[in-house]
């Protein structure tokens, strides 16, 4: 079982974080755009804004599962360093299944929602809401797989000496 599940998420974190990155760069590619149209062009279509809006979001959502998995994101650790072992397994265990109850409800819930945005369009685009909404429960699903395949196991801690070390280990 650890093997299927360290296979999952090899496979499943970089997908994540390659997609986000595409999105980043086309959200990036799309605010350049907008830029260069509104300062030397007289003009910026007004899909642009909404576009990157979207875009951002999207990306923030796809990323969101990778980066929990790997410890990247903002927390504070404190708790787990103070308590005795024991409480610490059961910490993770309250942390894991609280994650992956707000991540399941999340789905389901803004799923649920973009689906009923779906006569309305946006006014920039002129596509129905339910496209782009639809980042926000793809992003939550993806965020549920991986605190899934993770488990309740303890997340990594990154600290200066944790990268320093990192970044040793790469370096020939």
């Amino acid at each position: 079982m650890h093997a299927l599940r360290h296979c999952m998420l090899a496979i499943s974190r970089p997908l994540s974080i390659s997609v986000a990155s595409v999105l980043l760069f086309t959200n990036l590619s799309i605010i350049l755009y907008g830029v260069f149209m509104r300062y030397f062009v007289g003009g910026a279509p007004i899909w642009t804004d909404e576009l990157s809006r979207f875009l951002i979001i999207g990306t923030v959502m796809v990323a969101a599962g990778a980066v929990w998995v790997e410890g990247s994101h903002m927390r504070v650790a404190l708790i787990e360093r103070l308590l005795p072992t024991p409480l610490v397994r059961v910490l993770n265990l309250y942390q894991w299944l609280l994650t992956l109850g707000i991540a399941v409800g999340g789905a389901w819930v803004s799923y649920r929602y973009a689906l009923s945005v779906g006569m309305f369009t946006t006014s920039g685009l002129g596509i129905s809401r339910t496209i782009p909404l639809m980042s926000v429960p793809i992003g939550f699903a993806l965020l549920a797989w991986h605190v899934l395949w993770h488990g309740p196991a303890p997340l990594p801690v990154l600290t200066d000496q944790n990268t320093m070390a990192e970044n040793n280990q790469e370096r020939p």
